[in-house]
């Protein structure tokens, strides 16, 4: 996070998607177990095997428990904004390096409603995998009987024939997104979904997650949004609960079917709610009338850009733009305390192919936290952010600058104009305006010419849809005789 390593993250997803794929074509297998540990294992295992389309499931390692601070639980997310505190004087080293040292207490995957546990509901909610098996802990003892159940189930698929092609249909992905979206859940799932989506040949466009989100109430009150973490969840009864809540609003289509032979409302029918428990609420009092997911568009975005509204209530927001052509400069600003209330940083040249491989900005947006400028300040990029981030932080900004997309024509001082009701981000400059500008503009040389970084770079889409380096089918020719595509 925060360095040159993490270009590496999203580009994993399409190296695991295609290694599965790999390794099973090679060995011949029947069917698949596939197990997965974090933001970028989940979806690569689920595209590989709506990819190979043989029977299999997904088995989630868990999340990881909060740590203790304090007298108060913590996870990763008080770290980064803690170095914000760090920065601005508010912390001393020791505290810092304390609560550094008490975050990750064992193993599992980040702890809050974060991309990896996300992902995790995406999979159920999805139905390629059982739900309540991904939402055990990683470290708890009912873990060990989630594996068995994986493996029974994966014989039984094997033995009735049926495949992803079955249980990932367009109802499916819709049932997901309304997951996301009534969980608070990160921005990286509208990558992820469209990435799925292609695979499985499925028709799906970034306008969906908006229209399924403002009729989807955020029912969950999980962090980075809210107060809880995913072993809370699990003690309160789970993700079938919040399935249980949604069906029982007309929220999710019921008849959905998953790996387990079963609907996704048989599934959720066998919910237990602890008594007293305050993680999840019903659709009648939810945290927000409207969900997690918003997208924009505009002059700045003209195929859309991801914002998630559940860590925040600002609506509208204009202010100058801060132009920076890297992660590393924005936050060395805002280390420095350069950055002030009423700014709107722009972070460019971080997309899928200017990157590459779309940097989450967890650095960035929670030393903004931690420095007291959460509330008080706006942040755009083609980047990505990770599950942690909130506050008025829009990503996947697209066309992204390196493909000379209107975030390259930005220049310090311009008004960046939020306007969440009516679904905009632009900027003040009229068409010919930024007709001027980017004509005038270069696209700077590519950080690598060689290895898969490059690869990658020449051939991901962009990420209003899903940053996908397979390719569409209308462009694929029979192959003639004696020639190769």
């Amino acid at each position: 996070m925060g360095t040159e390593g993490m270009r590496a993250s999203l580009i994993s997803r399409e190296v695991i998607a295609d290694s599965i794929e790999l390794v099973t074509r090679g060995n011949l297998f029947d069917a698949l177990v596939v197990l997965v540990g974090c933001d970028k294992t989940i979806p690569g295992g689920i595209m590989a095997l709506a990819r190979l389309n043989i029977p299999g499931l997904i088995l989630y390692g868990g999340s990881i428990a909060p740590g203790e601070f304090e007298g108060h639980p913590v996870t990763i997310q008080d770290v980064y904004e803690a170095i914000g505190s760090h920065s601005s004087g508010k912390m001393s080293d020791a505290r810092l390096l304390a609560l550094e040292k008490s975050a990750c207490p064992g193993a599992g995957a980040c702890g809050g409603q974060f991309t990896a546990n996300t992902m995790s509901l995406v999979s159920e909610f999805l139905g390629i995998a059982p739900i309540g098996i991904s939402n055990v802990p990683a470290t708890n003892a009912a873990k060990a009987a989630a594996g068995e159940r994986a493996g029974e189930l994966v014989l039984d698929l094997l033995r009735r024939g049926v495949t992803p092609s079955q249980i990932i249909t367009k109802s499916a992905i819709e049932n997901a997104i309304a997951g996301v979206a009534a969980t608070g859940g990160s921005t990286n799932a509208v990558l992820h979904l469209l990435a799925i989506a292609n695979e499985a040949r499925l028709p799906l466009s970034i306008d969906d997650f908006d229209q399924i989100s403002s009729k989807t109430p955020i029912i969950a009150d999980l962090k980075p949004g809210g107060r809880f973490v995913a072993t809370d969840l699990y003690a309160a009864g789970g993700t079938a609960l919040i399935a249980k809540r949604m069906i029982e609003a007309g929220l999710l289509n019921g008849d959905a079917i998953t790996v387990s032979g079963k609907t996704l409302a048989q599934e959720a029918n066998a919910a237990k709610e602890s008594p007293k428990q305050e993680v999840v609420r019903d659709a009648k009092h939810p945290l927000k009338p409207t969900g997690g997911l918003v997208i924009l568009k505009g002059n700045l975005a003209p195929e859309g850009c991801v914002i998630k509204v559940a860590g925040h209530n600002t609506m509208n927001f204009r202010g100058p733009a801060r132009v920076f052509d890297s992660e590393e400069a924005a936050f060395a600003e805002i280390d420095k305390s350069k950055i002030k209330a009423g700014d709107v940083i722009v972070i460019r040249y971080e997309g899928p192919k200017g990157g590459p491989g779309m940097r989450e900005m967890l650095a960035v947006t929670a030393a903004l936290v931690g420095a007291g400028l959460g509330d008080s300040v706006a942040l755009l990029t083609d980047g990505r952010f990770s599950g942690a981030t909130h506050g008025l932080m829009a990503g996947h900004v697209a066309p992204e600058a390196a493909h000379g997309g209107p975030i390259a024509a930005i220049a310090d001082g311009d008004t960046i104009i939020f306007d969440i009701p009516n679904r905009t981000l632009s900027v003040d400059l009229t068409a010919e305006q930024i007709q001027r500008r980017l004509a005038t503009w270069k696209a700077p040389a590519p950080r690598f010419t060689s290895g898969v970084m490059a690869k990658y770079a020449f051939l991901v889409s962009s990420s209003s849809r899903g940053a996908v380096t397979d390719l569409p089918q209308t462009n694929l020719q029979p192959v003639q005789s004696g020639r190769t595509l």
